[in-house]
């Protein structure tokens, strides 16, 4: 039995794209180590939740069964070791995660991550893949995550194992980026907004589709939408801050006029107040809905005062403080 240790995956956040990416605008993920997972064994000599390590183990044996299908109809994608996978399963082996679950950042996907770094046999380095390699990669950890989500983009996985920033340029390809954050002279800060509450995709998923297709004021314009995730992205990336802040306004504002159903209920009013105020911007953050909201501020000690009189848990994800 082998108990090396594991490696860690990350989190991710979408910082753009949620929804959009969908129907193919641009996307910009990032790893997010506050939060993470490995591969543990309920019997090492290891203080855990004994209780979370069972279930989790038990939970495991239903994914197990999965794989197994794939592998008995010949539709495996990947050459996953399902037989290593069901002896370490037996020998008590879990996924020790501090991700919660249906927040919107990847629970599922740092999982699938995990397995698929430990299990796939000739697996891709991280570090030489080219576009249409990690194109061909996100294909095989999107079967594997279908399992969770009936089905999967492979973008969660992927920025897990790859552990990099990934722009997904809407077109197909995907790319490593650096992300020159716009801190220049400013107290700048992503942080995560904590709706206290788990979110559900599938249903917001067909709100989303479904309101797409409308052609009225309450329906939501594709090719807008698109529009101003590119224009947020292409500015976060170069670093430009007016630029970027004047994209995310108009963002922030387009989610809270069309995607009110995301929103978790409650927050309306301090997403508006941010818009009101100029003092931070929100978003949404995976699919809404419950989970977390995600934040942008070139005031952040202003904005922990703010959330701290509401009595809501802010969660730095990026900080830059002038000195």
């Amino acid at each position: 039995m082998n108990h090396e240790k594991s490696n860690i995956y990350y989190a991710k956040i979408m910082l753009f794209g949620e929804y959009s990416v969908i129907k193919n605008s641009m996307a910009l993920t990032v790893p997010y180590g506050h939060f993470n997972g490995e591969l543990s064994y309920i019997f090492d000599n290891k203080y855990t939740d004994y209780d979370f390590a069972k279930q989790s183990n038990l939970e495991l044996y239903n994914l197990l069964g999965y794989f197994k299908k794939l592998q008995d109809q010949s539709s495996l994608m990947s050459d996953f070791d399902v037989e290593a996978f069901a002896e370490d399963l037996n020998n008590g082996m879990y996924f020790e995660s501090s991700i919660p679950e249906g927040y919107g950042i990847g629970s599922s996907g740092a999982l699938i991550a995990a397995l698929f770094n430990r299990y796939v046999k000739n697996k891709p380095s991280p570090d030489q893949m080219i576009s249409k390699d990690m194109v061909e990669l996100k294909n095989q950890l999107a079967q594997l995550e279908s399992f969770y989500h009936g089905t999967s983009s492979g973008i969660d996985p992927l920025n897990s194992y790859m552990k990099s920033p990934l722009l997904f340029e809407g077109n197909g390809e995907i790319r490593k980026v650096d992300i020159h954050l716009p801190a220049k002279n400013q107290d700048f800060a992503v942080f995560l907004l904590n709706s206290g509450n788990r979110g559900e995709t599938s249903p917001l998923v067909n709100i989303f589709l479904e309101k797409t297709k409308q052609t009225n004021k309450k329906g939501i314009d594709v090719e807008h939408l698109n529009a101003m995730t590119r224009r947020a992205i292409q500015s976060i990336i170069k670093g430009n801050n007016k630029e970027f802040f004047n994209a995310l306004e108009g963002l922030s504002n387009y989610q809270l006029k069309h995607f009110d159903a995301m929103i978790p209920e409650g927050f309306h009013g301090i997403w508006k107040k941010g818009l009101d105020t100029g003092k931070y911007y929100l978003k949404l953050c995976g699919s809404g809905g419950g989970g977390f909201l995600l934040g942008f501020t070139n005031d952040f000690p202003a904005v922990r005062k703010i959330m701290a009189q509401k009595d809501l848990e802010v969660i730095p994800v990026y900080v830059h403080q002038m000195t």
